[in-house]
């Protein structure tokens, strides 16, 4: 517990909100001291450790090293960040999302992997709070992974003091929807081409799309639709020329809104800005070996039993999955912990992950 905590506070106290490198670079070093693994750091900054490298079928237990920006209360006036431990928890800027979880995959990967008969990995990428532009950078390299744990957060999804399977999570495409008209002075509007007028047609099309549904292993997953923004116009004498539309849309494995429907209106472009891909577990024995391993963990500890479920955030095991690794996500980050201005991990469950990880290591 101590060496987990003290590894973690090491990682969360690295700024890696706007460079990655110094993270990577006590990964990498940590990584090349205490084990006897190949330690590569391609042109991107990911971190890739190997053992038994080509043997077998890979088994990768993989986190990202980047976060989001912190909340003033999270740094010093120097700009460190700032890290803090009481009531049994790790307090900081990443600390769930995901330092912890890639310390604990660390820690399990130098105590297990020679115990491995088959190649075992552990990556770190960076970029996945930027649509995981690592992942996707290590792919374009050729990185292939058979199997991956990704140690997001799965955490009291079923029900409290667990830490739960995900075979399955959501996707996130971000769309515009952008109506151009003809500007003319407001007091004669039919010399003109109302660009709202026609976002908001295209906007009631939205409100009436349907969105699809999934199963994953016996377990659904939902899609959504919103309109998150919307600006047009220049003066209040003025019959806009211009309008957006922002739309957030979650996806599901293999399913989209219809959102090429909007274009039906004169004027109207649909705009993909982002497409993050949904993930889903294709390996229904994989899924149980990890949800086994989980439980024998849970029990002896004296935990709730985990379940499988289903994950909504979208996260790199998604690119992962469509490049052919099969993948599950489980890890300590809770529900609503990511990204706040009192982002915390509690060291308990960061033990029950290692100790899950390391059991599936021990067995590969």
């Amino acid at each position: 517990m101590d060496e987990l905590r003290d590894l973690t506070a090491t990682l969360v106290s690295v700024p890696s909100h706007e460079d990655e490198t110094a993270a990577g670079d006590r990964i990498e070093s940590w990584l090349r001291g205490e084990t006897d693994a190949d330690v590569t750091r391609d042109g991107a900054g990911n971190v890739v450790a190997r053992v038994n490298p080509g043997v077998g079928e890979s088994l990768a237990l993989v986190g990202h090293h980047d976060v989001v920006p912190p909340a003033d209360r999270q740094t010093t006036d120097g700009g460190d960040y700032v890290v803090e431990t009481r009531d049994g928890r790790l307090y900081g800027r990443g600390a769930a999302d995901m330092k912890g979880a890639v310390a604990a995959s660390m820690l399990a990967f130098r105590d297990a992997a020679a115990e491995a008969d088959s190649e075992v990995v552990l990556a770190s990428f960076v970029g996945e709070e930027i649509g995981g532009e690592g992942v996707r950078a290590a792919l374009d390299d050729g990185l292939e992974l058979d199997y991956a744990v990704v140690a997001e957060g799965s955490t009291n999804y079923s029900g409290p003091n667990r830490t739960d399977v995900a075979v399955a999570h959501r996707g996130r495409r971000a769309s515009t929807l952008v109506a151009s008209g003809t500007a003319c002075h407001a007091s004669e509007p039919e010399r003109g081409e109302n660009a709202v007028y026609r976002a908001t047609d295209a906007v009631d099309v939205v409100r009436g799309l349907s969105v699809p549904d999934a199963e994953v292993l016996g377990h659904p997953v939902s899609g959504s639709i919103a309109v998150t923004e919307i600006d047009g116009g220049s003066a209040w004498n003025v019959i806009p020329d211009r309008c957006a539309v922002t739309i957030d849309e979650r996806t599901v494995p293999g399913g989209f809104a219809d959102l090429a429907r909007t274009e039906a209106i004169e004027g109207v472009e649909w705009v993909v800005e982002q497409d993050l891909p949904p993930m889903a577990c294709d390996d229904a024995d994989f899924a149980e070996r990890v949800l086994d391993a989980a439980r024998s963990v849970h029990e002896a500890r004296g935990d709730a039993e985990p379940e499988q479920t289903t994950k909504p955030h979208a996260t790199d095991a998604g690119w992962l999955a469509q490049a052919g690794t099969t993948c599950v996500v489980y890890g300590p980050s809770e529900p609503g912990e990511a990204h706040t201005k009192d982002e915390s991990v509690s060291l308990d469950v960061l033990a029950r992950c290692y100790e899950t990880y390391r059991a599936l290591v021990e067995g590969w």
